[in-house]
């Protein structure tokens, strides 16, 4: 037994997951969705079970009490909006933003299946330059808005953005129609999806931002009230 706990403590460190939040997970709680309750309604989100380091992550941080009182700390309208950044919760007006997380990351799930089309949860990370494995921050997520784009524009993603990759036919057609971010396909983890809330996320997007030293934050702090697991309802 000893030994196969070493085991594990090893391979968690390999994983760079040892210091993520000391919250035992039950297994009803992964048949849970999370509710973000925040100052301009609630998004609800449904975690994906085939990327399940993301998964089992943010439901430790959501239980842990994290995210509550935090800011979308970087919005863009037609792109994303993003969250998770601890340094936020006491944060001055005016005070940039961004580089709060906990001390670990991520390792990269990539999953054809989950793309990031229309209100897509993604998680954040550090730069290729940095960071060349792709792995996730700990607790930086962004929800896509994204918009629709055209054949030419995904043609030119394809070559310039996703080093010749093909976007499959069913996704082209939710960029067409729904719309999303596809330049980031394969780039960035996605791990879930808005289940309920996508006004709210449109709403959260069309926030004025500031074109200072805290660009793109909301002039009007954006808060995530609390987080929470909630009762899974058919989407």
């Amino acid at each position: 037994m000893k030994r196969s706990i070493t085991a594990l403590a090893c391979l968690l460190l390999a994983l760079g997951l040892c210091a993520q939040p000391a919250i035992r997970l039950k297994k009803k709680d992964r048949r849970r969705d999370i509710e973000l309750v925040t100052t301009e309604g609630a998004i609800v989100l449904r975690l994906s079970d085939s990327t399940p380091l993301h998964r089992d992550n943010f439901l430790r941080i959501v239980k842990s009490g994290y995210y509550d009182s935090t800011l979308f700390h970087r919005v863009i309208q037609g792109f994303m909006i993003q969250g998770g950044d601890g340094d936020s919760r006491h944060a001055a007006p005016g005070q940039p933003l961004g580089r709060g997380e906990l001390p670990y990351t991520v390792p990269a799930e990539f999953r054809t299946s989950l793309y990031h089309r229309k209100g897509a949860l993604a998680a954040a990370r550090e730069g290729d330059n940095i960071n060349p494995e792709k792995r996730s921050s700990s607790t930086q997520f962004y929800i896509v808005q994204g918009r629709a784009f055209n054949d030419a524009s995904l043609d030119s993603i394809e070559q310039r953005r996703l080093q010749g990759r093909t976007i499959p036919p069913d996704h082209r057609e939710i960029y067409h129609t729904t719309g999303g971010t596809p330049q980031l396909d394969g780039n960035y983890t996605v791990f879930g999806r808005v289940v309920r809330g996508l006004d709210v996320v449109d709403r959260i997007a069309a926030t004025p931002t500031s074109h200072g030293a805290d660009r793109d934050r909301p002039l009007q702090d954006v808060r995530i009230v609390k987080a929470r697991l909630i009762k899974r309802k058919k989407a």
